[in-house]
């Protein structure tokens, strides 16, 4: 295997629930499991939800804490958006474009799951933006 891949583990409260939401909601190809933990292929990437018993709390806002994708083909990010809105799947900020005009012009959606993970999908109009564009001091919604 020569590409780099991304892994993140994330607290949840249940393997059955968990399944459900990711499997069936967001369309993840489940891996190996057992009662404490699922192993997820999130578009090619490692997710590890991990049960824990300690108390799961809503974030106030989206900031700091949230994980995602950054899609590199538009239609895709659009497929995702309606699976999401077709599985009824919780969104924590409806789909919106950011900067529009300018070179960090860019479409996003929040989503979040039963244990209070929130996730971020966006598609860059222009992928420069991605890493670069650093005469630009905009980052999300915090200017």
């Amino acid at each position: 295997m020569s590409q780099t891949l991304f892994h993140l583990a994330f607290p949840v409260a249940d393997i059955a629930q968990t399944k459900a939401y990711y499997v069936d909601g967001l369309g993840c190809i489940p891996g190996r499991e057992n009662r404490h933990a699922l192993i997820l292929n999130l578009y090619g990437h490692q997710l590890v939800a991990h049960v824990t018993r300690e108390a799961l709390i809503a974030q106030a806002t989206i900031y700091t804490r949230h994980f995602g994708l950054i899609f590199t083909q538009e239609r895709d990010w659009q497929d995702l958006l309606e699976r999401a809105q077709q599985q009824q799947l919780l969104f924590r900020e409806e789909s919106k474009n950011r900067f529009v005009g300018s070179p960090l012009e860019h479409r996003t959606f929040f989503l979040e799951d039963p244990f209070y993970n929130l996730m971020e999908f966006k598609y860059y109009r222009h992928p420069e933006a991605i890493f670069g564009s650093y005469e630009h001091t905009q980052i999300g919604d915090r200017t």
